[in-house]
């Protein structure tokens, strides 16, 4: 895998395309489970910015989410963003839960970890970043009570994680 290193100062995408319309991987690894130790989920909700005077990125999951268990298991939290010819994987892995099957291997992406983050060789871009915040979405904190029936019409409110941006890698790779 050829990788570059990139600072997040030197890097610039639209997130809106990158996120919303391209979708992403949240994905993790937790080194206490048996068997597959990585775990990942196509998201299309997120943000990147400063916080604390810190480059972060956000992201949610839901609490049925089997990922979730490694993201709070885990101090890295990894996005990875594909090219178009990767969008039936990334459907799948928003699909299919990691608890039934294999779904990387399903998705026939090929997932490795290095120093606690997980990376796919065929991401043209992984963000790597270490948690530093958490907290579940609440009914009550919505200013907006509409956006709750349409999103959240069991209750199953996401958790967000604020990560600082670690290290940015691109894909030299065709």
């Amino acid at each position: 895998m050829n990788l570059k290193r990139i600072s997040p100062n030197e890097y610039s995408f639209n997130p809106f395309e990158k996120i919303g319309k391209e979708w992403m991987l949240i994905s993790a690894f937790d080194s206490e489970k048996e068997g597959n130790k990585i775990n990942t989920m196509t998201a299309s909700w997120g943000g990147v910015g400063v916080l604390w005077n810190k480059n972060v990125f956000f992201c949610f999951i839901r609490p049925q989410r089997y990922t979730k268990e490694f993201v709070d298991n885990s101090d890295t939290v990894t996005l990875s963003f594909f090219d178009e010819s990767k969008k039936d994987a990334l459907t799948l892995c928003g699909r299919v839960s990691g608890r039934d099957c294999d779904k990387i291997e399903k998705a026939g992406l090929s997932a490795y970890e290095k120093d606690g983050a997980v990376f796919f060789k065929e991401a043209k871009l992984t963000v790597v970043g270490k948690k530093l915040f958490a907290q579940n979405l609440s009914k009550d904190a919505f200013i907006d009570p509409e956006i709750i029936p349409m999103h959240y019409p069991s209750g199953d409110f996401h958790m967000m994680y604020v990560c600082e941006i670690c290290d940015m890698y691109f894909s030299n790779e065709e």
